[in-house]
């Protein structure tokens, strides 16, 4: 069983896959070459299915950081007799700049350690498992490094000092003393092919450094934010663009697997996939002037991935692989024990197969906020846009699973009607882009349909709110959404009191949100953090800024030592939940701290009651 806490792993990305590295310089997580390629380490999920480490023979206090607007990890490690820094990063394509980050990465971890005073005795444990775990490989002694022979893949490690071969690990011991450097690259190549060559020290620094300046540069680009947690707003930036696969634009929910809503339960999915959903909210919560390419390549995908599926009368499909793969069918790992024990680990993602109607909405409104006015797109983006409003006004009176991607009967949730009104919305407001001026009238007419069925089935007069479903009692935090997307006016007496009624019942003793109670998950998950910053915003939109701030606050503070956020937080404890680290939680940061700034900008707010 793995037990380190979810909150203790940093992210490492080229852009195209990812690493997680514990507090202690190990790496417990690596897929290469794709975020969803079968796990290289995976002590993550499993004590025995392998990682890296570099780190103190001895004790010593521990600090990290990400270098200076970049996904480049520093760990400092302080011992009685000296400090060593450990520095590491999958590796961005030579000279890589601006949005052109992750076009040839070359599948690389990097690893270098440097003491900075005194000496530290540091000790190297390497023990690869290809294929979550199942590959125990052959290693071998190579011309400056070490080779890793079993399964598809064949990897080099690329070390400056002999590594102790015993099994399917190796081990290694030095002192350093002040001013020496050690590095290492950990390269990964078919089988099959020319195997990996050895890179020497001289080439790791300077690709570690470039791997800075790729970064940098596309910080600099991505300054639009200005206002409070400008920081933490540029650092979530940060992790929504490593969570993109550049060579498509797909962008991936999480970078893990099988993290689960409960330690020790079964709810536990894989997130490596891109969900239109979470992609669409991604691209409005990076649409700057500078995020032109990264638009058009996530449209240009989805209309690819989605090809023809629209036309045919086929739903729209929730979620694709990020090369554009359709069949994501779940499989089990049996061999893995799992986060705490929470079984089963899965690879796949059934969810595939639903119907959540919600996505057109987000879809739509993605495009109409970072698509100008009238401009001219490619035909397979106009098509697929026009086909996802076409869609949505054929289906939105249909039940679906909703957006918590429910596994039983199918419902008429109230948030995916709401997406359906919203993806009419905007397709009127875009009609002449989609050339598609003669159907304004019928889009009206169906907009104006739903919003009187979520007006009169979605608003509980008993409860003073807007439900989960029609004809429901039950309370949901995407009803927050009412204001959010501009169905209602903030000052809507309906809309203040469903942002009071969910503040008031779905506040967990932290202070955060869940997403909903009910049989399903009552007692059974924590809170999601993206529901709290959606109350953060709707609170903003209301006038209500003070309580906003301490919304957001609140949830801010369950970031973890170097800015990343889970997907949810243990009611009980605090302790971070879910696939890590969670795009969700970073949009729903981005766009809560813009609109407290923008609320701020505003007259005074009026008190808001408890």
């Amino acid at each position: 069983m793995s037990g380190r806490p979810i909150g203790d792993h940093a992210l490492l990305s080229d852009c195209r896959s990812a690493a997680l590295v514990t507090s202690d310089g190990s790496v417990d997580w690596l897929c290469l070459p794709r975020f969803d390629s079968p796990a290289l380490f995976a002590r993550l999920l499993d004590e025995d299915a392998g990682h890296w480490s570099i780190r103190p023979t001895g004790p010593a206090d521990v600090s990290r950081r990400y270098v200076k607007e970049t996904l480049v990890l520093e760990t400092t490690f302080r011992t009685t007799g000296g400090t060593a820094v450990l520095r590491d990063a999958l590796a961005l394509g030579r000279r890589e700049r601006g949005h052109a980050l992750g076009t040839a990465s070359p599948g690389m971890l990097l690893r270098q350690i440097t003491c900075t005073e005194g000496q530290v005795p540091v000790e190297i444990t390497y023990a690869p498992r290809p294929e979550f775990g199942l590959v125990h490989p052959l290693l071998a002694t190579v011309r400056g490094g070490l080779a890793a022979y079993g399964g598809a893949h064949v990897l080099l490690l690329s070390t400056p000092i002999d590594l102790r071969v015993s099994g399917s690990t190796a081990h290694g011991q030095i002192t350093l003393q002040a001013s020496d450097r050690l590095g290492f690259a950990l390269h990964v190549g078919p089988a099959w092919g020319t195997e990996p060559m050895r890179w020497r020290a001289g080439r790791i620094r300077r690709r570690l450094n470039d791997t800075v300046e790729g970064w940098r540069s596309w910080s600099r680009l991505h300054r639009g934010y200005v206002g409070p947690w400008q920081d933490e707003v540029g650092q979530s930036g940060r992790v929504l663009r490593a969570l993109t696969f550049a060579p498509t634009g797909a962008i991936v929910a999480a970078a893990t697997t099988s993290l689960p809503e409960r330690a020790g339960g079964t709810r536990n999915w894989d997130y490596r996939y891109t969900w239109v959903r979470d992609a669409s909210f991604t691209l409005q919560a990076l649409a700057t002037a500078a995020c032109e390419k990264e638009k058009d390549k996530f449209f240009g995908f989805l209309a690819r991935a989605a090809a023809t599926q629209l036309h045919r009368g086929v739903d729209l499909q929730i979620m694709y692989g990020i090369g554009g793969e359709r069949d994501l069918s779940e499989r089990i790992l049996p061999h893995l024990a799992g986060w705490r024990d929470s079984t089963p680990v899965r690879s796949g993602n059934d969810a595939w197969r639903q119907r959540q109607l919600d996505v057109y909405g987000e879809l739509l409104d993605a495009a109409y906020q970072t698509f100008p006015p009238n401009e001219r797109l490619d035909p397979p983006t106009r098509a697929f846009l026009l086909q996802a409003a076409e869609t949505a006004t054929r289906r939105w009176a249909e039940p679906d699973q909703g957006i918590w991607e429910t596994r039983g009967s199918r419902r008429h949730f109230l948030h995916s009607k709401l997406m359906c009104w919203v993806a009419l919305d905007r397709a009127i407001a875009m009609a002449s882009t989609l050339q598609a001026d003669e159907r304004v009238p019928h889009w009206r007419h169906e907009r104006d349909r739903i919003r009187q069925a979520v007006e009169q089935r979605g608003w509980n007069p008993r409860l003073g709110a807007f439900t989960q479903a029609f004809d429901s009692d039950d309370l949901d935090a995407s009803a927050l959404m009412l204001p959010i997307v501009g169905f209602l006016p903030p000052q809507d007496p309906r809309v203040q009191s469903t942002v009071l009624a969910i503040a008031t019942h779905l506040t967990d003793r932290n202070g955060l949100i869940r997403r909903y109670l009910g049989d399903e998950i009552e007692g059974g998950e924590g809170a999601f953090l993206l529901c709290t910053f959606w109350l953060a915003q709707a609170l903003a939109l209301t006038g209500h800024t003070t309580r906003a701030r301490q919304v957001f606050q609140t949830a801010v503070a369950h970031a973890n030592d170097v800015g990343l956020l889970a997907e949810e937080t243990d009611s009980t404890t605090g302790e971070a939940l879910g696939n890590f680290p969670q795009a969700f939680s970073h949009i729903g940061l981005i766009n809560a701290a813009r609109a407290i700034r923008d609320a701020e900008r505003e007259p005074a707010p009026r008190r808001f009651e408890r």
